[in-house]
């Protein structure tokens, strides 16, 4: 069986912010994927007047990351890297970190088990 998502369904991103002692962390639930790529660019790399930015991205919620996602957590590591921040990545369930450590965003973006320990590595 196939399903076919209609083309006028709702916001398959759903992004939370909140500042936790300076870090910036975006909780996102849903798929990440072409479509919605720039609705991940702006919740990660939305102006901020925390300077380094750092950042913890909750991965938790997210079921399914294709390479346009991929490309703008690169995206985001760059930018904060050469600001002096940084990026996190928390929670992500085994398929999605799966994905990221067969490319070895891994190697350039720390992943934790929890944001909790995201916040405080």
């Amino acid at each position: 069986m196939t399903y076919i998502e209609p083309a006028d369904r709702p916001e398959r991103l759903l992004v939370e912010h909140r500042t936790l002692s300076g870090i910036r962390v975006v909780t996102l639930r849903g798929e990440i994927d072409h479509d919605v790529q720039d609705v991940l660019r702006q919740a990660l790399l939305a102006e901020d007047t925390t300077v380094p930015p750092r950042i913890v991205a909750d991965l938790s919620g997210v079921t399914f990351m294709d390479s346009s996602g991929i490309n703008v957590f690169v995206a985001a590591y760059q930018q904060t890297s050469d600001t002096g921040g940084w990026v996190r990545i928390a929670g992500a369930q085994e398929s999605v970190l799966r994905v990221l450590q067969l490319v070895g965003v891994d190697t350039l973006i720390p992943c934790h088990p929890t944001t909790e320990q995201a916040l405080t590595t």
